[in-house]
């Protein structure tokens, strides 16, 4: 084979077309939005619940109208997510589960790759119901704790206030916990890392 001066390339080869990305750009946006509302709301929540941080910061008023702001924000991205064809196919394919999803649960060696896993394992599934369920939950007690569309009584505005706390705490590790396996999973660590089977490589490139 002969090589033309333009391309440099042998003449007849045939150019592989690049795999897709797993996520489109739309997606990236509205995970980049949502983690940075959801971090402003950890990181104000901190600073008014230890003293050695509000005293530290103060401005306590400007850090509570940040946090309450956040919060009210955060299920903005989502919703504008859905506008995107490849945003409503991801979170119908985080709604599917399995029994291969239990069974993925279960199981010891889950990141064998003994198990068939799509796009999503069942622990990214786990986390992505239980971080929109929590987001849903800090709405609605901040909704009462703040005393908006309803004059509530002291009584549920204290049980609000105990549910928002731990509910908070609660996503609090679900992000600390998905960021260490991010980055553990970007480096390659053998376990988190899966080997790549038809299955999953497979999925890895559609939708």
């Amino acid at each position: 084979m002969t090589s033309t001066p333009t391309s440099g390339r042998p003449t007849g080869a045939t150019t592989s077309p690049s795999p897709e990305r797993r996520f489109s750009t739309a997606e990236i946006v509205v995970h980049a939005a949502f983690a940075l509302l959801i971090g402003i709301g950890i990181l104000t929540a901190a600073i008014m619940w230890l003293d050695t941080l509000a005293v530290a910061v103060g401005r306590r008023d400007l850090i509570r109208t940040v946090h309450v702001t956040a919060g009210l924000l955060a299920p903005l991205p989502l919703a504008l997510g859905l506008l995107s064809t490849r945003f409503r196919a991801d979170v119908a394919r985080l709604e599917r589960w399995t029994d291969t999803d239990v069974e993925w649960l279960r199981s010891k060696d889950r990141r064998s790759g003994r198990l068939p896993v799509s796009k999503f394992n069942a622990g990214q599934k786990l986390n992505a119901a239980l971080t929109v369920g929590a987001v849903v939950v800090l709405l609605g007690t901040g909704t009462v704790m703040g005393g908006w569309l309803w004059s509530w009584p002291t009584s549920a505005r204290t049980d609000a206030t105990w549910v928002h706390d731990w509910t908070a705490f609660a996503l609090t590790l679900a992000v600390v916990g998905h960021v260490v396996f991010a980055v553990r999973y970007r480096r390659g660590d053998s376990s988190t890392s899966q080997p790549r089977n038809a299955t999953s490589s497979r999925n890895r490139v559609s939708g």
